[in-house]
């Protein structure tokens, strides 16, 4: 299945070309992700745990940076996982895109996603996974901005020779594991939507 996303972050183009490139700085804004390891070559293992209602899925995979073109700002991502409960795995191909805006830099994300086993079973229909990603995405762009925040604030100046410089703003925490059943709730309730304007 294919979806596409779309977010906006408040850095010109080269800057966020090298935020969203910074791998292990991004990660912890991810919903749900932990970066395990970088092995090199721009690969990287990780983990990434949802809740759909009672069911809790944990994916351990691989994820590599491909065909990265620093003039066009464009990079490819291919990412595989498998559940560790043995439950089936998730194949993804994402590409990424920068699009320069007056106030910043549009981010578009198309992404083909596979889904085989069991875990097949809770991700039918392109319309309820367009909507989950949709809410990951939304809760992504909150966190990442905030460590754009955190990282772009600098000790103010003081004349004074003896001052200290005021302490740097901790870390934000990782992102918290998604909880499916708000997500589903919202998923459902875009596509009753879009079913009732469809009839209308």
């Amino acid at each position: 299945m294919e979806f596409e996303n779309r977010f906006e972050v408040p850095l010109a183009v080269g800057q966020a070309w090298k935020v969203l490139l910074d791998v292990p700085r991004i990660v912890p804004c991810l919903p749900g992700a932990e970066l395990t390891e970088v092995m090199g070559d721009n690969r990287y293992k990780g983990k990434v745990s949802v809740k759909l209602g009672p069911i809790a899925l944990a994916f351990s995979g691989t994820a590599q940076l491909l065909d990265i073109d620093d003039g066009a700002h464009s990079v490819r991502v291919q990412a595989a996982g498998n559940d560790t409960k043995g439950r089936g795995n998730a194949n993804a191909k994402v590409e990424f895109k920068l699009e320069p805006l007056a106030a910043g830099t549009r981010v578009v994300v198309r992404t083909d996603l596979t889904l085989a086993g069991m875990v097949a079973q809770y991700g039918r229909g392109t319309g309820m996974i367009q909507s989950i990603a949709d809410q990951l995405i939304a809760q992504f762009v909150v966190a990442l901005n905030a460590e754009i925040t955190r990282m772009s604030v600098t000790p103010a100046a003081n004349s004074h020779p003896m001052a200290s410089a005021p302490a740097a703003p901790p870390p934000i925490p990782p992102a918290k594991p998604i909880s499916g059943l708000a997500l589903l709730r919202a998923a459902l309730w875009a596509n009753l939507k879009r079913l009732f304007s469809v009839r209308e």
